[in-house]
């Protein structure tokens, strides 16, 4: 058979088969339910051995649009004669004998836990898609419905960080081309998914007390910071045990810890000194946001060196 496109209309008078219009509409949607988990269930026990279909509920199987319909029905269970507990499912069955999208129940066997589902691809057999598990126990007269439908996804939409969708639905995904972001709505708000900064060099405070001679650099990965620092000397008099100093670097809003102070253990070393000291972090909202205190150290004197690890923290 040679390439063909369609619709158009030189092909079959612009009409679309039901194999054609699968191929084309498959991928226009995933498969599964118009929904989310917060929603009630599709699915629920039935009178006997029965399951019930929820009204108004919409979902789609390779393209293939199917409604439940404006009041609730039951689909039967079959009855298990054995006295091990059976696992069936319930579907949606695109059946393309007849292009038929139908909830369905499909009996498992004793003993043996859920079946396989059937997903043939083709112009030819069925396709099946989740909507729950029903258990009956041995000669039970009644079913146990678990939830377990599959819902149809959500696009990422190319956005900037300031026309993100305003109505956006749960699990929403978007790609920020201003900040190069990955974020997704939990419901509540935009988290954060991916973010990769690069290697930022922080520019060098001038203080009259500290020197850097190296750069500090950071970097972002998802809602992780990491911060290498150049180290700095001290250049003027002796700072006092008990005073605190505020070290040439700042770090940039975007990067600054969101809630909590963030704590650094340092190495304090030089001709007649030793020891371990600690700098606070101060985070984004507090008067002191993204500046870097020498909080507990001992007498450092003028030449005395501050060296430390990579320190790293949420955002």
């Amino acid at each position: 058979m040679a390439q063909e496109s369609f619709p158009r209309p030189g092909h079959n008078d612009r009409a679309v088969t039901d194999t054609e219009h699968e191929l084309l509409a498959a991928r226009f949607s995933d498969d599964g339910v118009y929904g989310d988990p917060t929603d009630d269930a599709v699915v629920s026990a039935g009178t006997g051995l029965s399951v019930n279909i929820r009204a108004d509920v919409a979902a789609s199987v390779r393209g293939h649009g199917w409604y439940s319909g404006s009041v609730p029905f039951s689909v039967a269970v079959t009855a298990n004669a054995t006295s091990q507990p059976r696992t069936d499912w319930v579907v949606l069955r695109l059946d393309r004998a007849d292009w038929t999208v139908t909830a369905a129940v499909v009996a498992g066997t004793p003993g043996s836990g859920a079946p396989a589902l059937t997903q043939e691809t083709g112009d030819t057999g069925i396709f099946e898609i989740p909507l729950a598990q029903a258990r009956l126990l041995g000669g039970a007269s009644s079913v146990t419905v678990t939830r377990a439908e599959l819902y149809v996804g959500t696009r990422r939409r190319p956005c900037t960080s300031t026309t993100r969708n305003p109505a956006p639905r749960l699990g929403e995904e978007c790609f920020e081309t201003d900040t190069k972001r990955v974020m997704l709505w939990d419901g509540k708000a935009w988290r954060l998914v991916y973010q990769d900064s690069g290697e930022v060099v922080l520019q060098k405070m001038v203080t009259p007390s500290w020197a850097s001679p190296g750069d500090s650099v950071l970097e972002q990965r998802g809602g992780a910071v990491w911060l290498r620092t150049g180290g700095w000397t001290r250049v003027r008099t002796t700072l006092d045990a008990s005073s605190e100093s505020q070290l040439p670097i700042l770090i940039p809003e975007a990067y600054q810890p969101h809630t909590r102070y963030q704590y650094w253990n340092v190495y304090v070393t030089g001709a007649t000194t030793a020891s371990m000291a600690r700098v606070t972090i101060y985070p984004r909202g507090d008067k002191r946001a993204g500046q870097m205190y020498l909080s507990q150290h001992v007498d450092i004197k003028a030449g005395d060196e501050i060296k430390a690890t990579t320190m790293t923290w949420t955002v």
